[in-house]
């Protein structure tokens, strides 16, 4: 037989049918659902398989499970999803829990977004775009060093004060040369979309108001692609 992988998830308890509500609005059928002796449920959609089974003491604030989706089509999943999710929330929901985060490319030559279901459970969904998958070389220059560790942070480690402390360090000096419109747009951005997540709504309106205050036009064709993804975060956000 073909061998297969099958992630086993933790829930708590009384999260497991809104963990299942969760990805049946993305597209996963429920395969298997008992409630008792102990509860556990199944959700398949194509050939990924996620199993979850129930514990009464369980933090999902202190979660740390989760597991890697590759795709041949990051794109197409990451706005049948965004869809699924709307219809089923009547909104994309982009903290708290559950959430869906950007789309956006890695420095691991991945191009990936995070989902969390309610019980705190990160699926990361990938599509590489390089051979090579391992971690690019620091930058050296000051801002592309902090926007390449702030979204190593965020998305990689998922400690989002630790990001905001690397942008906010790299924006406070005044002494050396700004930063390229592009890189400046990605950081703020960034820190906006950090501020908002980490429940500072003043922040992040201040921290968006600068980003949009940026105009695009005014980018090389590479910055202009360099944005792209960060633009269209910055529209969510400040919809």
């Amino acid at each position: 037989m073909t061998e297969k992988t099958i992630p086993l998830l933790p829930c708590q308890t009384r999260l497991l049918q809104p963990v299942v509500d969760f990805y049946t609005a993305l597209g996963f059928e429920v395969t298997y659902h008992q409630k008792s002796p102990y509860p556990y449920a199944v959700v398949e959609r194509g050939t990924v398989e996620l199993q979850f089974y129930g514990m009464k003491e369980y933090d999902p604030a202190g979660s740390h499970s989760g597991c890697y989706v590759l795709t041949d089509d990051v794109e197409g999943l990451y706005e049948s999803f965004r869809a699924g999710l709307r219809r089923a929330y009547g909104r994309i929901p982009t903290r708290g829990l559950p959430r869906i985060g950007p789309l956006k490319d890695m420095s691991y030559g991945v191009r990936q977004f995070l989902m969390t279901d309610p019980t705190g459970n990160t699926i990361r969904v990938g599509q590489p775009f390089s051979d090579d998958p391992s971690l690019r070389p620091v930058p050296k220059e000051r801002y592309a060093k902090a926007l390449h560790l702030a979204d190593l942070f965020v998305d990689s480690k998922e400690d989002l004060p630790g990001a905001a402390r690397i942008i906010d360090r790299a924006l406070e000096r005044t002494d050396e040369e700004p930063p390229e419109p592009a890189v400046l747009l990605r950081l703020l951005v960034l820190r906006g979309d950090l501020a908002q997540r980490l429940g500072d709504g003043a922040g992040a309106a201040g921290w968006l108001e600068r980003a949009a205050a940026i105009d695009p036009a005014g980018l090389t064709e590479t910055g202009r692609a360099e944005v792209r993804d960060a633009l269209a975060r910055l529209a969510e956000l400040r919809a």
